[in-house]
């Protein structure tokens, strides 16, 4: 039997505006559903002809990608598999997927979107896109451990790429990857007996964290999304 889905998650998904916002419009008239005025817990069934504002709505596949600054704490799963999942945090209007993950102890940029073809080309470790993480660790960083960094570190049963690495503080540097193995800056670190205090991911290719407030989102400008699409096609 269909149940329907609540008009506020419908326009949600559609794209039209946030749940909150679409009970104040809902609230205010603007929303019909088969000619008539919605109310708040209004439905809407497969048959149903919803316009807002006097447009008709229509869930379309829109293909959308997000940047997420995730804070400390928050972890990359299924919303259903763990409490502490970035998905009981932020609720984006379309049902999307992580691209790569940030450890739970990590902050900073992750990318979410429901394109998945977009996704696998991004993660696919050959094609080397470039991610830019900035580190502080538990003691003074040298020469010889920014070159060690540098040129390739045995973890894993491999030796990691050569990568960017500069210092940018007493105990702080910056370093590019373009390889995503599991904890892979902390377990480089431990190999030359450095302990991470704090590690946030600032770019993912062309797409920059910038200024967004942890656990704000938004989705890409046309710009940004454009040259990511270029990078990976």
């Amino acid at each position: 039997m269909d149940e329907g889905t609540r008009l506020n998650k419908y326009l949600s998904e559609a794209g039209v505006c946030s749940r909150r916002q679409a009970d104040k419009d809902i609230e205010a008239g603007h929303v019909k559903i088969d000619g008539e005025t919605a109310t708040l817990g209004s439905r809407v069934f497969e048959d149903s002809k919803v316009t807002y504002k006097g447009k008709p709505v229509e869930i379309k596949d829109r293909l959308v990608v997000y940047a997420y600054n995730k804070p400390m704490g928050q972890v990359c799963t299924a919303k259903e598999a763990d409490q502490d999942s970035i998905f009981h945090f932020a609720e984006f209007p379309e049902r999307v997927y992580y691209v790569g993950r940030l450890d739970k102890d990590s902050t900073g940029l992750l990318l979410l979107t429901n394109d998945g073809e977009l996704a696998n080309k991004i993660q696919k470790a050959r094609n080397g896109h470039e991610k830019e993480y900035m580190v502080r660790v538990n003691k003074d960083v040298t020469e010889g451990f920014i070159a060690g960094m540098s040129n390739g570190v045995p973890i894993l049963d491999t030796v990691t790429k050569k990568c960017k690495v500069k210092k940018t503080g007493a105990r702080n540097f910056s370093i590019t990857l373009t390889q995503g193995l599991n904890r892979q800056i902390r377990r480089m670190c431990e190999h030359f007996g450095y302990r991470v205090v704090n590690l946030r991911r600032v770019r993912v290719m062309n797409v920059k964290l910038g200024d967004l407030r942890p656990g704000a989102y938004r989705l890409l400008t046309s710009e940004e999304e454009h040259e990511l699409r270029r990078l990976v096609g």
